[in-house]
């Protein structure tokens, strides 16, 4: 009995020194300021890792990967497009930086998001050149993030364009009335609770949706038409119009400088900031507390959780939101 008293202390402080090691390595790593860009928080909280290459002239790497979205955690900042606009301004104000890349591989997504990041590269460009590279998918809100830089680049193969503007909810009238479900609405105007699905849509609320889609088309398009040159009625008429493109069509549509690897992009980057060489570093997140503590309780809580998801649905899209989104992410 003593024995077994002994042996059970001994575990118990073996295990008390643990986790008093464990939270003293955690409280050794710098915290960074998780709050939105637009509260003040801190810029330059990005560290540089060397993929690459060697000196004193670097060129910046940024990843914009996933659908675009203030509903898609940062991982320093609230939501993954303050980190990226972060990441723009920390290498625009870094005198080593010369040039940057943003590396895409995007559907697309939110439209004001893609607004608030394309306007970041656009005064980023002013700055110092700024190429995107286009990975497997730079559609829709990624091509409109894509046309603020100065070189835009994809690999033959990649899908882009996508031209347009999308917006969707779902009509479950006839689930409801199989369920017996009767739902009640208390709305101060008519159009309150447009969309709503356990109604039918009216016409005249379809022509005001209508309307404000063709605005923010007219947007997304007078931009591809300004910072391409291209003319904005023969775009209409032509790949503006939702369709998909491979990097080798978009290039002929002239919506793209050139077509390559992901190392053509570097010597590219490298000619438009007048290098013959350069080291090339990717800006990433500097391990935190918050950040730690935010992974660990993803990760407890995707193990908890199966879920199967196909179609539009896998990108949690939010009914009533204007989207820049491929059409092929919505294939059956």
């Amino acid at each position: 009995m003593k024995k077994t008293s002994i042996g059970c202390f001994g575990l118990f402080l073996v295990v008390l020194l643990g986790m008093s090691l464990f939270f003293n390595v955690i409280l050794l790593i710098p915290d960074v300021d998780t709050g939105s860009m637009s509260g003040g928080g801190r810029q330059n909280v990005f560290e540089k890792i060397t993929l690459e290459g060697s000196g004193s002239d670097h060129i910046a790497v940024i990843p914009l990967y996933g659908v675009i979205s203030y509903g898609v955690f940062g991982e320093v900042y609230d939501s993954m497009v303050d980190d990226i606009v972060a990441k723009l301004r920390q290498a625009r104000e870094d005198d080593k930086v010369k040039a940057i890349i943003l590396r895409i591989d995007s559907p697309g997504g939110e439209v004001t998001a893609s607004d608030v990041i394309y306007n970041e590269v656009v005064k980023t460009d002013e700055v110092k050149p700024v190429l995107v590279f286009m990975e497997s998918v730079a559609a829709s809100g990624g091509y409109y993030v894509a046309a603020g830089a100065r070189y835009l680049m994809s690999n033959e193969l990649t899908i882009t364009g996508s031209i347009g503007v999308i917006i969707q909810t779902y009509n479950v009238t006839q689930l409801s009335e199989k369920a017996g479900i009767d739902v009640l609405t208390i709305k101060s105007g008519k159009m309150k609770d447009i969309l709503n699905p356990f109604r039918e849509t009216k016409p005249e609320e379809v022509e005001y949706l209508q309307s404000m889609i063709n605005e923010t088309y007219d947007k997304f398009l007078g931009i591809v038409a300004t910072e391409r040159n291209l003319d904005a009625a023969e775009l209409r008429d032509t790949v503006a119009d939702g369709r998909i493109l491979s990097g080798k069509r978009a290039l002929s549509a002239g919506l793209l400088d050139g077509t390559g690897y992901f190392e053509n992009a570097i010597e590219q980057a490298e000619e438009l900031a007048g290098l013959t060489s350069s080291r090339v570093v990717e800006l990433k997140a500097p391990l935190s507390v918050g950040r730690f503590f935010r992974l660990f309780g993803s990760s407890v809580e995707s193990s908890k959780t199966l879920k199967i998801q196909l179609g539009p649905e896998a990108l949690d899209l939010q009914a009533g939101k204007l989207y820049f989104l491929s059409p092929h992410v919505f294939g059956r």
